[in-house]
């Protein structure tokens, strides 16, 4: 599994919780005002990305966390929060992953910093709920 695939998922990503579909549409309408009634199918729902509220799930886990980790700038806290490694050799596996610029992976402070955003985006991408001052 790779290293986004793991933050994903320890937020609920993919879950069963976060995607539970709608209730479908009945399989026959009403389709003719007359006596005679025509029934028709109805198209199936579309599939939707179900919506994780990650901002919500990491402000819980900070305030039961005994140390006073920032997740909303540090990369290193929001790993440390979701139980997952953040020592340098793991962020700079997970910036590979995600396609962090060459010139960046030489300065690991950058590295962080891309990462960070580069990990809230991907998250936001993927259904994610994600406060926009923290994606800009």
């Amino acid at each position: 599994m790779s290293i986004f695939s793991s933050i994903a998922s320890k937020l609920g990503f993919g879950s069963d919780e976060a995607a539970e579909a709608p209730e479908s549409a009945p399989d026959n309408v009403v389709a003719e005002e007359s006596e005679n009634i025509e029934q028709s199918a109805v198209p199936s729902p579309v599939a939707t990305i179900a919506v994780v509220d990650v901002a919500a799930k990491l402000e819980a886990l900070a305030a039961s966390h005994a140390e006073k980790l920032n997740w909303k700038v540090s990369i290193v806290d929001l790993l440390k929060l979701l139980e997952l490694d953040s020592s340098l050799h793991s962020r700079k596996e997970l910036a590979a992953e995600l396609g962090c610029p060459d010139e960046k992976m030489g300065d690991s402070a950058r590295m962080n910093m891309w990462l960070h955003k580069t990990v809230l985006q991907k998250l936001a991408a993927n259904g994610g709920n994600i406060p926009q001052d923290l994606l800009d």
